[in-house]
């Protein structure tokens, strides 16, 4: 094998005995036995190997070593074995690269008897080189850790990717950190991160436009009609009072938008679902002079209830980010270019805290703030590519189909099936990915799978990647934390990665509360109580 010389490492460890697509079963020879079976740390699983094969070297990694139970007669001689899985090849390269470039895939697979050896540090280097393509990087392999482990934005972004993870794997960690390294390299870079827990402001405090129940601004004339439906009568409604009060909402919402000043010319344009504004008390006296209207005074129970639910609504502080302001104006433009970072104006991310929205609405908000993002991506041609962020997507996205709320579903969905045509790229972060919806789930062409240690998970990841099922995800459960397997299209090689460590300063809020130390004090509790009430009730 010309040209791949300075590769080769003159210890033979083992033969090919197997080959089954990309996996390849060794029998192990010599002193080297005792390291892959176990008896040292020198050759351990995940351990990288290369096999002589034709014209290339082809390289895989160690994901089992097995041996027969010994006998009395033969305890020195028994067979050995090693399982491999194969990640792509070198082949000879010309003057000015003697030594190749590394290849993902196979052209040439190994033959029964083919010679295997140790990979050497020149090989890993060239192995987990940095791509001639755009990339960053986000931490070490784990087996060498002088070498760093890369990804590419295009690759990563344009086909989507997920971040799983148990709790206190170092999720959180991983996800800030991918997302600061690609903000850093890309500072024009326009991504929105949706919030739950609140942990996320504090790690983008510099380089986030940072939304939360204060300063939260989304009019309920942005809502589609569905949305809007589910915020005054519920997600589902159900009974046939409340289909009737739908169905009334639903002819009113339209001569409301019309009445508008700004809409007349273009009413014979306006839906329901037109994003145009509309007043309330339009809305509202729309209603009064219908119901005024009925002979039956027993007909006007849905007028008088839907009335009544309105007014609940917009009376009650926690829905002030959608009845906010005393008049109504035309600020849509005004709402995307704050969350969508246009200009960008040295902030590339919106972080929007949805602690504080009212838990029974939560599920409306992202699916109007997912909606207006791919609309907006849309209508504009792809001129502005948007990363979409969603933290504990499990509660979004659910599997489930009696749980959610469909209308995110179904965007969230629809974004994981079409974004890329359209530049929208999501990235999904979960702690259950077993409970998420398989059919966006399997969209994620990159995975970084963190410690996980319910079987459920780990099977369900492993669905997710059946190429991968018997090898790099037999990691999962002894993962450390701040370690991942990272497989897909995101990165040169699937590899089990070591994520750098961040400066306190850009870490998430997402820590668990010291108890030894909060009880070694005693707190007044009565002003401590005190301060509690006055904030709950505030947020009433």
């Amino acid at each position: 094998m010309d040209g791949t010389t300075s590769l080769s490492v003159v210890t033979q460890i083992g033969r090919v005995a197997s080959v089954t697509g990309s996996q390849v079963v060794i029998v192990l020879d010599g002193p080297a036995n005792d390291a892959l079976a176990g008896r040292s740390t020198g050759l351990p699983k995940g351990t990288l190997l290369k096999i002589a094969c034709q014209q290339t070297w082809v390289y895989g990694l160690v994901t089992a070593v097995s041996m027969p139970m010994p006998t009395s007669e033969r305890s020195e001689e028994e067979l050995r074995f090693a399982e491999i899985v194969l990640l792509g090849e070198i082949e000879p390269g010309g003057h000015a690269s003697p030594a190749g470039r590394f290849q993902r895939g196979v052209s040439f697979f190994p033959s029964v008897g083919d010679q295997v050896v140790r990979a050497s540090a020149d090989d890993m280097a060239l192995v987990y080189a940095r791509p001639e393509r755009s990339s960053v990087s986000i931490g070490t392999i784990h087996q060498d850790r002088s070498i760093p482990a890369y990804i590419a934005p295009d690759n990563l972004l344009g086909k989507h990717f997920a971040i799983l993870g148990t709790t206190g794997s170092g999720k959180s960690c991983a996800t800030a950190l991918v997302l600061r390294r690609i903000l850093e390299a890309h500072r024009n870079a326009h991504v929105v991160l949706l919030d739950p827990h609140n942990e996320y402001a504090h790690a983008f405090s510099d380089l986030a436009e940072c939304v939360d129940s204060e300063n939260l601004e989304l009019p309920y004339w942005l809502f589609s009609f569905e949305e809007l439906t589910a915020v005054i009568l519920g997600e589902i409604p159900k009974s046939a009072e409340m289909l009737t009060e739908a169905a009334i909402l639903d002819e009113l919402v339209v001569k409301a938008k019309t009445m508008f000043p700004g809409n007349t010319e273009r009413a014979s344009q306006i839906t329901r679902e037109t994003p145009v504004p509309y007043k309330m008390s339009d809305l509202l006296d729309l209603i009064d002079r219908d119901m005024g209207r009925l002979s039956n005074p027993a007909s006007a129970a849905p007028y008088q209830q839907l009335k009544s639910r309105i007014n609940a609504v917009r009376s009650d502080s926690r829905y002030r980010f959608m009845f906010g302001g005393i008049s109504i104006f035309d600020n849509m433009g005004k709402v995307l270019s704050r969350l969508l970072r246009l200009p960008v104006d040295g902030k590339p991310i919106t972080v929007i805290d949805l602690s504080a929205v009212p838990s029974e609405v939560l599920n409306i908000v992202v699916s109007v703030l997912s909606r207006l993002t791919f609309d907006f991506a849309l209508f504009s041609d792809r001129a502005v590519p948007v990363l979409l962020v969603c933290e504990e997507a499990h509660r979004y996205l659910p599997e489930e189909t009696r749980l959610g709320f469909e209308p995110t579903k179904r965007v969230l969905s629809r974004i994981a099936k079409e974004g890329r045509k359209y530049g929208v790229s999501l990235c999904i972060v979960s702690q259950r990915p077993s409970d998420l919806a398989i059919s966006a789930l399997s969209q994620c062409n990159t995975l970084f799978a963190l410690r996980l240690t319910s079987v459920s998970d780990q099977n369900f990841v492993r669905g997710m990647l059946p190429d991968w099922g018997g090898g790099l995800m037999d990691f999962l459960p002894s993962l450390r934390n701040s370690e991942a397997i990272v497989v897909g299209e995101g990165i040169s090689v699937p590899a089990r990665v070591r994520f750098d460590i961040l400066p306190p300063e850009h870490c998430p809020r997402s820590g668990t509360a010291c108890f030894s130390k909060a009880w070694q004090k005693e707190e007044d509790g009565r002003s401590l109580i005190e301060h509690v009430i006055q904030r709950w009730r505030a947020e009433r």
